[in-house]
């Protein structure tokens, strides 16, 4: 049997998430996962160039850089999911055997 005492807490999800908004790739360190953030990283500077490149003269920053803003929107929802996921599991392991979720008025989410 596990408790709450003998694993520790995941990060926090909103955590996880107002990271990888600031700074890309933080979330995923947080995670502790940092590869994975790289590979983000890498992907977000790659489609950036090549959107810069393919780009007319008259594309806004964003226009011109759309492939780095849809890679770090990506980066942002897989380290919230990873983060959400760990905290569920957390909670469903923490949880002691005779309590039962289906009887709850209230949700847990």
């Amino acid at each position: 049997m596990t408790d709450r005492a003998s694993t520790p807490a995941p990060v926090n999800p909103y955590l996880v998430l107002g990271a990888a908004v600031v700074l890309p790739a933080s979330g995923h360190v947080m995670l502790g996962v940092p590869v994975r953030g790289l590979q983000f990283l890498f992907f977000m500077v790659i489609l950036g160039w090549i959107t810069t490149k393919l780009a007319g003269a008259d594309a806004s920053f964003i226009g011109r850089h759309a492939g780095a803003f849809l890679i770090y929107a990506f980066s942002i929802l897989d380290a919230y999911k990873i983060a959400r996921i760990r905290h569920a599991i957390w909670v469903h392991k923490s949880r002691p055997d005779g309590d039962s979720a289906e009887g709850d008025a209230s949700p847990n989410i």
